[in-house]
């Protein structure tokens, strides 16, 4: 799996067959089959430290969930450096923090994508605490709201381990997916990465390592559950 910086490619939906997207399919159902007692209905993508790939990663898994007919909502979380507005093409004049301090109802931050059955609530103004706007009552009562009308929820964070955004939301999801790049970032910050999610009891499903060496045998990505060594 590839980064790209602000506007990326969205490789699932530009080319399906490649086998890039194939691996992103794999990722959609391993993650459909971690949990066989209950749904995974919401999932928050981060990673260790910036530009690893996380935001690429879960703009192409919610592409992958929406090509098997799931109705898939991305909120960006990241109301520090937000990008899902420029990957998806819409406005963020308004969105998420709108939303939560009671500005806009959902209905009003709700935006449909080009891409058919994806739609997304944008990061809207960054505020000045987002830390206090993320572990607000009104964030919870707003993903209740919004499972009953979307199969999948996204949620992208800002890194793991960079502010504390991430391990607040965490508390509030199914599952959270960490997003590893193995040329960039070092065994110790992924690792603090994991143990910061794990300090709120986080769940967390599995990693996805990008930028592994495509010579190795099936290197697209790593994908692994459970304690790692």
């Amino acid at each position: 799996m590839s980064n790209s910086t602000n506007r990326r490619p969205i490789i699932t939906h530009q080319n399906p067959k490649s086998p890039i997207s194939e691996a992103y399919r794999t990722l959609r159902t391993n993650i459909q089959f971690s949990s066989i007692d209950e749904e995974l209905r919401v999932i928050m993508v981060t990673s260790a430290g910036p530009g690893e790939g996380k935001s690429t990663t879960l703009t192409n898994l919610a592409v992958a969930y929406a090509q098997a007919d799931k109705k898939v909502l991305v909120i960006d979380a990241d109301l520090r450096k937000p990008t899902m507005h420029h990957t998806f093409i819409v406005s963020n004049r308004w969105g998420l923090t709108n939303l939560l301090t009671n500005q806009l109802t959902i209905r009003e931050v709700l935006q449909e994508t080009f891409i058919p059955n994806l739609t997304i609530i944008s990061s809207g103004p960054i505020p000045p605490n987002p830390s206090e706007i993320l572990a607000s009552k009104k964030m919870i009562s707003t993903l209740d709201e919004l499972k009953e009308q979307f199969d999948i929820i996204l949620i992208d964070t800002p890194p793991a381990i960079a502010v504390t955004d991430s391990q607040i939301i965490a508390t509030r999801v199914d599952g959270v997916i960490l997003v590893v790049d193995s040329d960039k970032v070092k065994r110790d910050a992924a690792l603090k990465a994991k143990q910061n999610l794990e300090n709120v009891r986080a769940r967390i499903l599995g990693v996805v390592l990008n930028n592994v060496d495509r010579k190795n045998k099936e290197a697209y990505y790593y994908y692994y559950y459970g304690e790692s060594q």
